[in-house]
């Protein structure tokens, strides 16, 4: 249970960071920092609830997961 806690809290979080980091030129400041801001608060939860670090490559996942989807979500709702 605490392990879905994390993963969601994980995709969800970075849905928007996805979404920002879409306009962005790459390897530019702001880029940089959408995809890396969350990653402080993915730990903090995981270390809180004692997420075993073998979880870390699934957390991992789900987190850049959300990053690509938060970007479609941005470009979806530019072509509407």
């Amino acid at each position: 249970m605490k392990l879905l806690l994390v993963l969601l809290f994980t995709f969800l979080v970075n849905l928007p960071f996805g979404w920002l980091r879409r306009n962005e030129k790459k390897f530019s400041l702001k880029w940089i920092l959408y995809i890396h801001a969350p990653i402080p608060l993915i730990i903090a939860l995981r270390i809180w609830l004692k997420i075993n670090p073998w979880y870390i490559p699934l957390i991992i996942a789900v987190a850049i997961a959300g990053q690509a989807i938060g970007a479609r979500l941005k470009l979806n709702s530019e072509a509407a």
